[in-house]
């Protein structure tokens, strides 16, 4: 082959591999990722407030979600949270679990209200937590 097919092949690649990076990046629209998982959403059963999270563009989904303080709160991670996403923490409230699947649930009771930073143990998932009155 010639240098010159050999470089318009290698340009090629690197614009189709450009392209898909682009077009998977194209796919982080903020408003699709700050969806808000509230009480007037999620399933409250009695007086505990019920979130599922999953994960969606390789973070938390919803990764806003909204409780009442006081109120007993179960988090469960459904089977698309993988690796270190399943070990959930929310540090200013002092929750720390390992859900190793989704029957496990991570539960607490929010003492303070204010809006709370939830992250994966290693800080690559993140979202927020808002308690309210």
């Amino acid at each position: 082959m010639k240098n010159t097919t050999i470089l318009v092949i290698v340009v090629l690649i690197l614009v189709a591999g450009g392209g898909f990076i682009f077009a998977k990046s194209g796919n982080l629209n903020v408003a699709e990722n700050t969806n808000t998982y509230g009480p007037d959403v999620d399933t409250v059963s009695g007086d505990v407030q019920k979130v599922n999270l999953g994960i969606k563009n390789y973070n938390y989904y919803p990764n806003t979600i909204t409780v009442k303080v006081g109120k007993p709160v179960s988090i469960t991670l459904d089977k698309s949270v993988v690796g270190c996403y399943r070990s959930f923490t929310i540090r200013d409230l002092g929750v720390n679990k390992y859900s190793s699947n989704p029957s496990q649930t991570i539960d607490f009771t929010p003492t303070k209200t204010g809006t709370f930073r939830f992250a994966c143990s290693m800080g690559m998932g993140t979202g927020t937590i808002i308690v309210e009155d």
